[in-house]
């Protein structure tokens, strides 16, 4: 599956813009791409913000069951909102899934994880949109991840990296004057997330609740290569004991 979602496998001859598309992670790459492409598509009146948006009555009421999936690609109208919340998409999300080492089962995990813990607390606070509560989640992970890093908010500031979810928490509240519940829920998700997958496992012998089962990693990263055979000391192929062959053609 990895290999069906890539795509760019061939770098020579590409626009820069286009070697930075392809140069991005698989899962980023797609969710940025289908978070333009729902606000050209409202902007151009071909779709509705109205056929986008979660509800649950809608969803299963109704079984319009992609509004599930298309609550996380709508940040609004073409703007200079819009291009805020796509650069801290495409930024924080590329950073994040690189660090899982461009593999998109792990990451792919991440992001149904939040998005099914958003979906159950979205009809709570009446949030109809989560792009930006999963986008929040996503900061909240890698900052809390690499808590030595500085960041400059619009050079003004600098601060380490950990702060970074409540500076733009703060930034949406000057700007909106309300208070961004969808971050809030972000950053409450993140932190779960952050929790049991980097603290609790050092304290429970590296027991880690929210890795990936192996049918998902089979999913996307296909079957793990078989195991080598040990060998001897010249090289061959360690036979096996006459009893235990009797045992595997017997269980054969």
């Amino acid at each position: 599956m990895a290999n069906v979602l890539g795509g760019g496998d061939g770098m020579m001859g590409q626009f820069p813009l286009e070697q930075w598309f392809y140069e991005m992670p698989v899962c980023t790459r797609w969710w940025m791409t289908a978070a333009l492409s729902a606000s050209v598509l409202v902007q151009c009146h071909i779709l509705s913000p109205f056929q986008l948006f979660y509800s649950f009555r809608t969803v299963f009421y109704r079984s319009q069951y992609w509004r599930l999936i298309t609550t996380f690609f709508y940040f609004g109208p073409l703007s200079l909102d819009l291009l805020y919340h796509i650069f801290f998409l495409q930024r924080y999300s590329r950073l994040l899934e690189e660090s899982s080492g461009r593999s998109p089962a792990h990451f792919s995990w991440l992001l149904t994880f939040a998005s099914s813990l958003l979906l159950c607390i979205a009809p709570m606070f009446s949030m109809a949109f989560l792009g930006t509560a999963l986008s929040s989640t996503l900061i909240y992970i890698w900052s809390r991840k690499n808590p030595d890093t500085l960041l400059s908010f619009l050079g003004l500031v600098v601060f380490k990296a950990p702060y970074l979810p409540w500076v733009l928490l703060a930034f949406s509240l000057i700007m909106h004057g309300t208070v961004p519940k969808d971050e809030m829920c972000g950053i409450v998700v993140g932190h779960i997330w952050y929790f049991f997958n980097d603290v609790y496992p050092p304290l429970h012998n590296g027991h880690s609740p929210l890795d990936p089962p192996a049918w998902w990693l089979r999913l996307f990263d296909g079957p793990p290569p078989p195991a080598e055979e040990p060998l001897d000391e010249d090289g061959a192929t360690d036979p096996v004991p006459e009893g235990e062959a009797a045992e595997v053609v017997a269980a054969q």
